[in-house]
């Protein structure tokens, strides 16, 4: 149990933010947290007045605390609803999406639910089968990002939205940034960012992160205060293919030991993506052959990787 006292109140401390530090009581938490929530919103111009937002949900943590702030704050000026992506992993992901339905019905939220199965023809089971039988690191998950990345651009545009919201937080953007400095892919490296990839592609919807600077322990505690009912009895358990694990460990040490560690990656990132993109080339993109999504070749990486199954 803490025995500091709230920087604001003076009342017992409930949570410690090592970083700071920062302690506070369970109300001003909530309120420190969900100020600098609306503050990346509004220092990024993440969401415009009448804007359509689709959240897209699975469930758990990080997007449950995403639909949940993103209707409260926008709720009453924009359009929200919310898309929930069925991979087929039946124990783990139909689970989750009972608690994503019961949070929609429960918020007023209209969403719209789609399965691999009726999209593709398979799931994510029948991917492991044949790409993950030989536990190769990152088989199935590079099926599944692709996939799912496809679906929420499709249903995007279908419904006529504006901005699609994500629950990407602190922790996943500075693994990301980490891993595509080490695999010195800069192309990807420019895409990360409060709003991901490139928004002025025709046929794009851009994807925004209302959580970009909201550490993963945070939103826990955020969930766990407001009573936000989340799917967290187990993770996917395709999950020890991820590359991510390895950067995800060794930025959780630096973390511990430097307070702030990803504070500063991100700062580093918010300095460096202009320098790095001033001299970029006018990104111009091609229609799939197979489905007709935006893509810099003759046929999108989806589409390669649905073709690379049915070859399998």
């Amino acid at each position: 149990m803490l025995k500091r006292k709230c920087d604001r109140c003076g009342k017992k401390a409930a949570m410690e933010l090592p970083y700071g530090p920062h302690y506070f009581c369970r109300e001003h938490f909530l309120h420190f947290f969900e100020k600098r929530v609306r503050k990346t919103c509004r220092t990024n111009k993440l969401v415009k007045p009448g804007e359509k937002l689709l959240v897209a949900y699975s469930g758990g943590k990080d997007s449950s605390v995403a639909l949940y702030l993103v209707n409260k704050i926008f709720g009453k000026s924009n359009k929200v609803e919310a898309l929930l992506i069925d991979e087929g992993i039946k124990g783990y992901r139909d689970c989750a999406l009972q608690y994503a339905e019961k949070n929609c019905k429960a918020w007023g939220i209209p969403f719209t639910r789609v399965s691999f199965k009726k999209e593709f023809g398979f799931t994510m089971v029948d991917v492991m089968r044949k790409t993950g039988a030989k536990k190769k690191i990152g088989s199935t998950c590079a099926f599944c990002g692709v996939l799912r990345r496809r679906l929420m651009n499709k249903y995007a545009k279908k419904l006529g939205m504006d901005k699609l919201v994500t629950g990407h937080n602190l922790d996943d953007e500075v693994q990301s940034i980490l891993m595509n400095v080490c695999e010195a892919d800069l192309s990807r490296l420019v895409r990360l960012g409060p709003i991901a990839g490139i928004s002025s592609i025709k046929g794009l919807v851009p994807r925004i992160k209302p959580l970009w600077e909201s550490p993963e322990i945070e939103i826990i505690a955020f969930a766990y205060y407001n009573k936000i009912h989340h799917y967290e009895e187990q993770c996917c358990p395709f999950k020890w293919q991820a590359k991510r694990n390895t950067y995800r460990a060794i930025l959780n040490q630096l973390e511990s030991q430097f307070p702030g560690t990803m504070y500063s990656i991100l700062s580093f990132f918010r300095q460096a993506k202009p320098k790095l993109v001033e001299k970029k080339r006018e990104v111009k993109l091609n229609s799939c052959k197979e489905c007709g999504e935006p893509c810099s070749g003759s046929t999108c990486m989806s589409c390669k990787k649905i073709m690379e199954f049915k070859k399998k």
